[in-house]
C-alpha cells in the first residue's frame, strides 16, 4: 500500500496544497515525498497528504465461472483473488 498512482498524490501544509514537481516530488516506487529545498514546511506546521494507490493481486483459480446468458451482457459473480505480497 506505499506505492502510489504516478500524479496522485496531493499534499498541503497547514491547510494550503502544495504542487508536485514545485514544492515536492513523490517517488512513486519507494513511497516517499520530499520537499524541494527551501520550501520545506516551517517547524510544527501540519503536513496532510493522500493518493490513490494500486494494490498488486492475482486470480486465484484457474477457472471462472460465467453466465452470458443476457445479450451484450454477462454476470461473474465470483472472481477470487489474492493480494500479492511485494
Amino acid at each position: 500500500m506505499h506505492k502510489p498512482v504516478e500524479g496522485s498524490v496531493r499534499l498541503a501544509v497547514d491547510g494550503v496544497e502544495q504542487e508536485e514537481g514545485v514544492d515536492f516530488f513523490a517517488d512513486h516506487v519507494a513511497g516517499q515525498v520530499t520537499f524541494v529545498p527551501g520550501r520545506e514546511p516551517a517547524a510544527g506546521a501540519g503536513v496532510t497528504a493522500g493518493f490513490v494507490f494500486d494494490v498488486p493481486v492475482r486470480f486465484d483459480t484457474d477457472k471462472l465461472d460465467i453466465d452470458l446468458a443476457a445479450f451484450e451482457a454477462g454476470e461473474a459473480p465470483n472472481v477470487p483473488i489474492v493480494e500479492i505480497r511485494l
